[in-house]
């Protein structure tokens, strides 16, 4: 699944197997021309929102870890800060340590409040005093987030005025993650909209009662989002939903309100880090390419 076009590096593949004429570009069906959308992108200003946090449960001090050379949010932040359709950078911390290790390294930080619920709450806070057309949240423990993943994102919120948010999705390559309620599952419509999101298996393939044979034909949602600022504004001013509650995945608060999440697969997800062990992982990751293996 390589991309091919010169289209933000990154080739966005149509859910359904569709074809596309050259130079054009598919998006679950719906036909995208491709220097238009990056005429339309150009023209968008989108800023670029790490929400980092020193207490997580599983992994405190994360975003200071720096077994590297560096501490992790930098890494994070470098990954974004080279993206093409990306403005300005920012992180929003309510720790003075992680603010002060981000400016060490000429990043740019804002200090938020300490009860957030959520990293989106803690996005909405931050982006608040910001004139810009697009708020673009990235995990801050994604350290290896390709930049071309956060432009294909922000080229189709371009050329989707419509959608007041929009996220990615890639194909499943393992069955076993598949069934993994960690892994969440989303289904698109025909016009690139999500239709909804789950822990579940969906759509439930019913002929092998239940059992997922191709793992490809499901889509694994990624965790990066872009919002118009003022739908972000009313999204974290909305309680959240009976769906969002029973599923934990405050996406469904959206689809809930009855607005548009736009959504464009790309090739791969890149490797989050929620533990000890996964950031020993991705240290020894960045040996290997230090050392050129």
């Amino acid at each position: 699944m390589a991309g091919s076009l010169p289209w933000n590096k990154r080739e966005v593949r149509p859910v359904l197997s569709l074809t596309s004429p050259r130079g054009a570009l598919s998006i679950v069906g719906c036909p995208v021309q491709v220097g238009l959308s990056a005429e339309k992108a150009a023209a968008l200003l989108a800023t670029a929102i790490i929400p980092a946090r020193y207490g997580s449960t599983r992994f405190p001090g994360k975003p200071l870890a720096a077994q590297t050379g560096k501490p992790l949010i930098q890494h994070v932040y470098e990954a974004v800060a080279r993206a093409r359709r990306i403005d300005r950078v920012l992180v929003a911390t309510d720790d003075e340590r992680i603010a002060a290790a981000v400016r060490a390294f000429g990043g740019e930080a804002v200090m938020t409040r300490p009860d957030h619920p959520s990293g989106t709450d803690r996005v909405a806070e931050a982006a608040k005093e910001l004139r810009t057309d697009l708020v673009v949240n990235v995990q801050g423990d994604e350290p290896e987030m390709e930049p071309g993943a956060i432009d294909t994102l922000v080229e189709m919120m371009a050329d989707r005025p419509d959608a007041d948010m929009g996220s990615l999705a890639c194909r499943f390559g393992r069955v076993e993650d598949v069934h993994n309620p960690a892994c969440v599952k989303v289904i698109i419509s025909s016009c690139g909209d999500a239709i909804y999101f789950s822990r579940s298996v969906i759509p439930y393939p019913r002929d092998s009662e239940g059992r997922v044979t191709d793992p490809s034909q499901y889509l694994l949602h990624l965790g990066i989002y872009a919002y118009r600022p003022a739908f972000l504004e009313e999204m974290t001013r909305t309680p959240p939903s009976r769906l969002e509650l029973a599923e934990k995945l405050e996406q469904l608060r959206v689809l809930d309100m009855g607005r548009r999440i736009a959504m464009a697969v790309i090739e791969r997800a890149s490797t989050g880090i929620d533990t000890p062990q996964q950031y020993a992982a991705f240290v020894e990751r960045v040996r290997l390419r230090a050392a050129g293996r």
